[in-house]
């Protein structure tokens, strides 16, 4: 891990112990401003942030991601056992647990969930639970999970946004004739699992989420979580304009802070700047189709314009621009965090002689034009963009940016409508399994939506969900990510930290290092 990463988890885990040390209060209404609004509340059929780390407020897991990102601890289960062979996962629910309506949440609508999440037909995200065979009930609390093979991500698994537990039956009521349908209408007044429940929502204006009177998990006053009453999301897509409201005492809370203003935010008596730790990766995803949807040929094609435009990335450069030296280069289309990762060092050392040198041998003319998407209002895209359209100038490549609003880039993107597109990333699992199979795999999602094949790495992938033993599977994750490495279907860029202010009475949310927002112990200082 590097040592920028250590310092940052130290500093986040301190945070963290100062801030459990205190009293909290209970009631009260929090206000925290997003970039973007939610789109779709639903945890099988999605794969965006917007909607994953609103959902895991609104829906529980068996098992729950430990507070560091790196391992499970018990969630709606209290305890599970995996059987000698490996091939058999028994799991014994809390007693007494509740739907956010009251019902009991029963063995039978854990097999209901967890069956819809690995249904092939039912989204992307079935992937990781494709080892299981078959579900099994027992009496009143216990759900056994039967394996095709051993699975060294399963219990990562279960702790992830889409085995998320779901009511059966009013979700099997709703309206609609196949399980995308049902699930657009059961998600617009959901009845989830978690320590929050869904009140109201305003699309495009704000999202309004209540405490779960029937959660089971206790606070450190022994009454059950949450500690707030509610959660307010206004939507505020202007990043000057989400500070201004923060400064003002309009909002308690804003996400995703351009690091240009960090430094300026935490000299500010009324807030607290945190840089939580994370698995974030910020890169330019490439799609390196021979055509681009427009019918035009796209010269990303050439392994050797995509190696040459990393090598035209000053990424000290770009950090010290765009994060104001609080990011540290990418080593692998994975963070330094990431189990498994390979470091080598920093992907692609900046190098515009080799970068020209390969321009020349692909013979890309200067003056060669190309294509990137961006979010509108975000400062930092802005700065990463103006910054390597500067850079590429030198190499004789002209980029061209397109600002769109994060519903539309999300269409585009999905329909491989773009030749470039700044990705930021965060791992949901603590495996490196996830960020494979939408990088490097090419069956789940054409690797980011870009096109890029390897069918060495496709076979290299499918043996390591099933491989146990740990350097084994190690062996393959770094043959996988020296291969992608020389493929450069991504333009590397850097790692970093989630940027989060809030005000000074807020305390005891916790953003971890897979993502997830943790509104579930916060409160509200008097």
């Amino acid at each position: 891990m590097a040592r920028w990463f250590r310092v940052l988890l130290a500093c986040g885990l301190l945070l963290l112990l100062g801030q459990a040390a205190q009293a909290a209060t209970r009631g009260g209404t929090m206000t925290y401003a997003r970039y973007a609004d939610s789109l779709f509340l639903d945890p099988v059929l999605n794969d965006a942030n917007v909607d994953i780390w609103i959902l895991t407020n609104l829906y529980d897991t068996l098992l729950q991601p430990s507070p560091d990102g790196k391992g499970v601890v018990p969630g709606l289960a209290a305890d599970y056992q995996v059987s000698a062979d490996g091939l058999t996962l028994t799991l014994k629910l809390r007693p007494g647990i509740k739907f956010s309506d009251g019902a009991p949440i029963t063995p039978e609508d854990v097999k209901w969930s967890l069956d819809r999440a690995r249904n092939p037909k039912n989204g992307i995200w079935n992937f990781t639970l494709v080892s299981l065979d078959s579900i099994e009930t027992k009496g009143a609390d216990t759900v056994v999970l039967h394996l095709k093979h051993p699975d060294p991500t399963l219990a990562a698994a279960l702790a992830t946004f889409n085995s998320a537990i779901l009511p059966q039956k009013p979700f099997e009521a709703s309206p609609g004739a196949t399980d995308e349908e049902k699930a657009k209408v059961f998600a617009e007044h959901p009845i989830g699992s978690g320590p929050f429940m869904f009140e109201s929502w305003q699309r495009g204006t704000e999202l309004v989420i209540a405490r779960n009177p029937h959660y089971w998990q206790m606070g450190e006053d022994g009454k059950a979580l949450p500690y707030l009453d509610k959660v307010r999301f206004p939507v505020i897509p202007d990043d000057a304009t989400r500070i201004l409201k923060l400064q003002a005492g309009e909002v308690d809370g804003a996400e995703f802070i351009p690091y240009a203003r960090v430094g300026e935010l935490r000299n500010d008596p009324n807030l607290d700047m945190i840089l939580f730790p994370s698995t974030r990766v910020t890169l330019l995803g490439m799609n390196i189709r021979p055509t681009l949807k427009n019918g035009a040929k796209n010269v990303l094609a050439d392994v050797k314009v995509r190696q040459a435009l990393n090598y035209a990335v000053d990424k000290s450069a770009l950090i010290k621009i765009v994060t104001f030296d609080v990011g540290a280069p990418t080593v692998s289309f994975m963070s330094s965090a990431t189990p498994m990762v390979l470091d080598n060092g920093p992907a692609y050392p900046y190098d515009v002689e080799k970068a020209k040198a390969l321009l020349q041998e692909a013979g890309i003319a200067p003056g060669t034009e190309l294509s990137t998407i961006q979010l509108a209002g975000s400062a930092d895209e802005t700065a990463i963009l103006s910054t390597i359209q500067q850079m590429w100038g030198q190499v004789g490549i002209k980029l061209n940016i397109e600002q769109l609003d994060n519903a539309t880039r999300t269409a585009r993107y999905r329909d491989a409508d773009f030749q470039m597109r700044v990705s930021p990333w965060t791992d949901d699992i603590n495996d490196p399994s996830e960020i494979t199979s939408y990088f490097a795999y090419y069956p789940l999602i054409q690797s980011l939506h870009g096109g890029f094949e390897d069918k060495r790495i496709n076979e290299l992938f499918e043996k390591s969900q099933q491989e146990m033993d740990k350097e084994k599977r190690a062996g393959m994750y770094k043959e996988i990510q020296e291969i992608y490495m020389q493929a450069a279907p991504i333009i590397f860029l850097y790692q970093s930290g989630y940027p989060v202010a809030l005000r000074k009475n807020v305390k005891g949310f916790v953003q971890i290092p897979l993502g997830n927002n943790i509104f579930s112990g916060a409160y509200l200082e008097k």
